[in-house]
Formats: structure tokens, C-alpha cells, sequence
């Protein structure tokens, strides 16, 4: 029986999904969207699914719900998933979203983890549900007016990052306090920072913030973490006699408990004190 002449544009697509894999990886990249993969290799949608789910552990989705894609390169298949820092870019830049590293895990980029964080926190515009992919967490916080935030790059980094500058990041776990385990520990994390911090910068971010109950709070705890010069720049930039606040919001009752004239915080810690 007469063969039949190979199928030239058959064979290029049979193992598309593997070249398509190692060229990313090859370039330093770990994530795509499906529409990447369909335009490169020339697969249909149902085709481009099938060769990704025959490489097994080497590719993941980030959600069910998402035609978003991470590589997973040998030396993280225990993880299950390459470093939220590797793809977070990709990702938004694929939600057409904003984003920064946030909170704690941006304030590990500048020297502080007093308790190993388990999750990557990252701030963005609207609500996202957090992501879970193999043993790799991301969790999600939502600012109004995202983009008036000092960002920058982060340098050496493996991939493009964007992080909260100290002055924003110290300004932030305050803000959201209540939200990472409390004021003390907010304070817990902004100490190991200090030095990062400059006055020029920090007094931008209160300009920018326009926030005073917030502002307080962040008054009192670099007093209370024997940053004068810092604390003097925050006092200077609040009304002569602002609003009372409470130093930790979610705590109840706010009766007997002492004030602070210098910031007019009611101060609800029992483990911070100027």
C-alpha cells in the first residue's frame, strides 16, 4: 500500500506545547495566557488544552476559571508553582489590572521579616479572589486610588516587579493593620525598616495618602520604635490638634483608655507606648 505524504503542518504542531514551554523557560519567563499559546503554535483552543495537560506537573493553571498558565520548572515541582514574584507582572499585565508587592512581603524586600510570611501579599484596585497554586498562596488587598502609591522596580529580581517604596509600604501596614494580624504587628514590621525610610519620601506619601487617622496611628508607632526624626516629620504634616483615634480600630470599647496628647491616640495596645 502506497503511504501517505506527510502532513507538514501536522508535524510542526505535535509537540508544540513542549517547544512553546522551553522557549518561554529559555527566555526567563514562567507564565502566558492561552490566546499566547494558540497564536504561537496555531492550535485550536481544544488542541492547545490537550498538549498542555499531557506535560503534567510542568504547567498548572493559576484557577479553573482562568486560561492563565504558570511553567513549572523542575526545581519547583515540590512547590507546585515558580515564585508568585516570577509571574505576578504577567498576570496583571494579562487582567489589564494595576498591582504592587505589598504590605509584608513588599517590606521583606527591604530587610524586614520578623516572622516567616507564608503568603505573598499584593495590593490591586478590586477584589480578587485569593490564589492558591500547589503550595504557593497569593493574597489580595484592595486600595482605592492604587496608582497615587510610590511604586518602584525591584532590582536583581528574576522577573519585572513592582513593590511599594518603604515610605508607602510603613504607610500601608498601618493602614491595613487590622488585616495582618494587628497594630503590634504592623509596628513589629516597620521596625526592622527604619533605615530604609526617608523623610523627604515619607512626608510625599502623607501628601499623597491624605489621611489622618492613619497618619496618627503611623506617628505613634515610630515614636513608640524610637524613630524621632521620622515621628517629628508625621506630627509636623498633621493639624495642630487632629480628631481622636483609636491606635488599634477594631478593638471595642474605647472607654478608660489612655490618650496620647502628642498624636491624640487612644492607645488600646498593651505592648505599644512613645
Amino acid at each position: 500500500m502506497e503511504s501517505r505524504p506527510n502532513n507538514p503542518e501536522k508535524s510542526r504542531r505535535i509537540g508544540a506545547a513542549k517547544a512553546f514551554v522551553d522557549t518561554h523557560l529559555a527566555a526567563g519567563r514562567v507564565a502566558f495566557p492561552m490566546p499566547e499559546f494558540m497564536q504561537a503554535s496555531g492550535l485550536s483552543s481544544v488542541a492547545a488544552k490537550f498538549q498542555l495537560l499531557r506535560l503534567g506537573r510542568a504547567v498548572v493553571r493559576v484557577t479553573p476559571r482562568q486560561a492563565f498558565y504558570l511553567i513549572v520548572a523542575p526545581e519547583h515541582r515540590a512547590m507546585g508553582a515558580p515564585p508568585p514574584a516570577w509571574w505576578l507582572q504577567d498576570y496583571f499585565h494579562w487582567l489589564g489590572r494595576p498591582y504592587y508587592l505589598a504590605l509584608q512581603s513588599a517590606a521583606g524586600v527591604y530587610g524586614s521579616n520578623p516572622q516567616a510570611l507564608q503568603v505573598t501579599q499584593v495590593m490591586t484596585d478590586r477584589p480578587i479572589r485569593p490564589l492558591t497554586v500547589g503550595r504557593t498562596q497569593v493574597r489580595f488587598f484592595v486600595k482605592t486610588g492604587i496608582q497615587r502609591t510610590p511604586t518602584q522596580a525591584l532590582d536583581q529580581a528574576y522577573a519585572p516587579l513592582t513593590v511599594s517604596t518603604p515610605e508607602a509600604t510603613a504607610f500601608d501596614l498601618i493602614r491595613y493593620s487590622a488585616k495582618i494580624g494587628g497594630i503590634e504587628r504592623a509596628a513589629e514590621t516597620i521596625g526592622p525598616m527604619l533605615p530604609a525610610l526617608r523623610v523627604r519620601e515619607l512626608r510625599a506619601v502623607l501628601e499623597l495618602e491624605w489621611e489622618a487617622p492613619a497618619t496618627q496611628r503611623l506617628g505613634f508607632v515610630l515614636d513608640a520604635l524610637g524613630s524621632q526624626k521620622l515621628a517629628r516629620t508625621v506630627r509636623d504634616w498633621l493639624p495642630e490638634r487632629p480628631a481622636k483615634v483609636p491606635l488599634s480600630p477594631q478593638r471595642g470599647d474605647r472607654g478608660g483608655i489612655p490618650l496620647n496628647h502628642r498624636w491624640m491616640v487612644l492607645n488600646n495596645s498593651r505592648e505599644l507606648n512613645p
